[in-house]
């Protein structure tokens, strides 16, 4: 593995000669698919070469007593490579039910779209797009390397570099088509309305359906960050809320989330993402903290589409975490000095956190207690030494009083 003194067994999934270089892509088993990359044979140890996992044969009352499943080395590839991404999944807590059907008729990723969660057993396709086709992105000042793979049009992805206008988001192969373009793109923020603003921070709001080509852009921008998404073509059912930095060049996007204008299940968001330049900055907690203020707004409590990314849940539960904390924290005592007392009800309706994430984070705190015929709360003095740290890191928040929005009722209004 690149930078690392460890061996990990990997997955090969491709393979490519150039002249007389042979390279190898593969896929490090039980880590994450963003440090996937292309090795040359030097640093494969084909001694530990291993088969593929052979496969247990199901029971059947009609099946020949003398039959045996068919030795490892004859089975196929994508078999082999479909059973490790469900292992994988299924670690990880992400396997989608189409993968537990083993379904096979899932559809060729389209061109551009909307992120969707999305599922579906291994075919060539998959193994396609989990092989990283973009090499660099160079978005305003940053040059970011990708982690992923993003349906961007092959005569760009054969480029060292694709050049983004970084307020338009529209892609081209090279700097002399970037600046041409960037002398006919007069716009120095993302198209929309701007809902809020606070110091040097706003956010945008942009309908997926007036703006589908910078909405498209965007996605296909987000999907080169985030594995468990699948690009579909339309954008309508979507609004698209973009935080950015400004200065006086203009309107520098640190990152966004979706959601979808009607959602049965009130979901508030569909699809999150901070830009790697900008994480470690809070902004990922700025975000979420930002959908949940619409949720109030909207007198709802919301809860994200699943699943979630590694960074993703790490990023929610840490804002479930301190959101719950605060709370509970601030609870005054009772006339007779006794301890405070709340439901969880209570909790979710001053937070707009969803009642089972509420109890999961309790949960994952260690917070619940069962004690003479009641549950109660008790927070340890190490996770509130922690919470009191994390909040003092946590200096940028989002001020309701600047947010300037009226939800809208999507189902009334015919078309969107």
């Amino acid at each position: 593995m690149s930078d690392t003194d460890e061996w990990p067994l990997a997955e090969i999934l491709s393979k490519r000669e150039s002249g007389s270089k042979k390279e190898f892509y593969v896929h490090y088993i039980d880590y994450n698919k963003r440090l996937d990359e292309w090795v040359t044979p030097d640093r494969m140890n084909l001694g530990k070469l291993q088969p593929p996992a052979k496969k247990e044969p199901k029971s059947q009352s009609g099946s020949a007593k003398g039959s045996r499943p068919s030795s490892p080395d004859r089975e196929p590839n994508a078999q082999f490579r479909k059973q490790v991404s469900q292992n994988r999944k299924r670690k990880l807590g992400m396997l989608d039910r189409a993968d537990e059907e083993n379904s096979s008729d899932a559809p060729p990723p389209p061109k551009t779209g909307s992120l969707r969660p999305h599922g579906g057993s291994m075919s060539h396709d998959d193994v396609i797009t989990r092989i990283k086709n973009v090499q660099m992105i160079e978005l305003g000042r940053y040059r970011i390397k990708p982690w992923y793979f993003s349906p961007y049009p092959i005569e760009l992805t054969s480029e060292p570099v694709i050049y983004l206008c970084e307020f338009c988001l529209k892609y081209v192969r090279s700097r002399k088509c970037l600046e041409r373009h960037r002398t006919k793109c007069t716009i120095i923020h993302p198209p929309g309305n701007e809902i809020y603003r606070k110091g040097s921070l706003s956010v945008f709001e942009i309908d997926g359906r007036k703006n589908k080509m910078y909405a498209q852009n965007l996605c296909l921008v987000a999907k080169l960050f985030l594995d468990h998404k699948t690009l579909y073509y339309d954008t309508d059912p979507f609004l698209f809320y973009v935080m950015t930095e400004m200065d006086s060049h203009g309107f520098h996007t640190v990152g966004y989330f979706s959601k979808e204008k009607e959602s049965t299940e009130d979901y508030n968001v569909a699809c999150i993402l901070v830009l790697p330049p900008f994480q470690r900055k809070g902004y990922g907690k700025l975000l979420i903290e930002f959908s949940y203020e619409l949720s109030k707004f909207e007198g709802k409590c919301g809860h994200p589409e699943k699943p979630l990314s590694d960074l993703g849940l790490l990023s929610y539960r840490s804002y479930w975490t301190q959101t719950l904390l605060e709370v509970i924290i601030g609870l005054p005592r009772a006339d007779d000095g006794s301890s405070p007392s709340v439901a969880i009800n209570e909790l979710c309706e001053v937070t707009s956190v969803r009642k089972e994430d509420v109890i999961s984070t309790l949960h994952h705190l260690n917070a619940i207690h069962y004690y003479k015929g009641q549950y109660v709360l008790h927070v340890s003095k190490e996770v509130l030494e922690g919470h009191q740290r994390s909040m003092e890191k946590r200096k940028v928040r989002i001020d309701s009083k600047h947010l300037h929005w009226t939800p809208k009722d999507w189902a009334k209004r015919g078309k969107w």
